[in-house]
């Protein structure tokens, strides 16, 4: 237990009691919502930005960003659905698929990493180039019909459980995020960049093919949440995800990543994401709209920004004086 709350810092811990307050209130005063039927649909439908925010959380800890991220998940569920209505076996569509993804963070990894062009400006552009490239494939229609495996996928549940299979990929990936971020080598050259780009480049760190790699790792893990979504909804079209970007980096930021690089951890992302779904989920079973939700989570997100700037501020303040303290005594 010890070592769990050494891993955690204040902020990861104010977002589990946020979390917590949330999910104890909401159980006592909604009927219905700790039901297990409530709680299984509540997870699904955060699977997509569950794995969003994995890759996006490793950006921005960088320095980098992609804003094309729902448009890739978009073009690859156009992509896996297209797969399959021409015939193509699933596992060879989600094959496929992945590859289609990876191509997409390739090119946005060339542009920002070899090219040195603003990743917001790159990836604002390709979010539109990767969403007109699904309209032209599909067109403003959908693919509605899809193998039984597939169907099963986007509705069925984990054995002998409530736990929705679309929220598998994430609970794969997510401890393997978590691991290389924090424990491995990699981990620590994301945040050697992340901290001082220019310093990481002459301690022998290769800066442009790590943020390549990010980049490609993104275009992947959204061709996987493009799969997800598809199942999910039984449904592949070029609109799919619309928006769905800028609710990723709330939760990111939210997190506590910083926006400025080289801090950050991936438990806070997801405990952020926790508290964003419980909170769209209890404003919607009070029949609170998605526009009011979305205001809401903004006003969320400018307040926790308030909060950890002047905790930050106070931190430095407090740092400050006991070294001063310490060389004066």
């Amino acid at each position: 237990m010890k070592r769990i709350m050494k891993s955690l810092d204040l902020w990861d811990v104010l977002l589990a009691l946020a979390c917590l307050v949330c999910f104890a209130a909401a159980a006592l005063l909604i009927p219905n919502f700790a039901s297990p039927f409530n709680l299984s649909q509540l997870a699904a439908s955060a699977a997509e930005k569950a794995l969003l925010l994995l890759p996006m959380a490793l950006l921005i800890i960088v320095r980098e960003i992609d804003l094309s991220i729902a448009s890739m998940l978009a073009l690859a569920s156009v992509v896996f659905g297209l797969s399959l209505q021409v015939g193509m076996p699933t596992p060879a569509a989600v094959l496929v698929t992945i590859l289609a993804g990876s191509g997409m963070g390739l090119i946005n990894g060339v542009l920002v990493s070899r090219l040195g062009l603003q990743s917001l400006v790159v990836t604002l552009g390709t979010m539109a180039l990767y969403r007109g490239v699904g309209y032209v494939l599909l067109g403003t229609g959908s693919i509605n019909v899809l193998p039984p495996e597939v169907v099963e996928f986007g509705i069925g549940y984990v054995p002998g459980t409530k736990i929705p299979l679309t929220i598998v990929p994430f609970l794969v990936l997510a401890p393997i995020f978590v691991i290389v971020l924090q424990r491995m080598p990699a981990g620590k050259r994301i945040y050697a960049v992340g901290g001082s780009p220019d310093v990481a480049r002459y301690s022998g760190i290769d800066t442009a093919r790590l943020v390549q790699r990010l980049f490609v790792l993104s275009g992947a893990v959204a061709a996987i949440a493009g799969i997800v979504y598809t199942a999910r909804l039984s449904n592949a079209r070029a609109n799919n995800a619309l928006g769905m970007e800028l609710d990723v980096i709330t939760v990111v930021l939210l997190g506590g990543i910083s926006v400025f690089g080289g801090k950050g951890k991936l438990t806070g992302a997801m405990l952020a994401l926790v508290l964003i779904s419980l909170i769209r989920n209890i404003l919607a079973l009070n029949q609170v709209g998605g526009d009011a939700q979305g205001m809401v989570v903004g006003l969320l997100l400018i307040g926790s920004l308030i909060v950890g700037n002047a905790w930050r501020s106070a931190s430095e303040r407090f740092n400050r004086s006991r070294a001063l303290r310490v060389t004066q005594g």
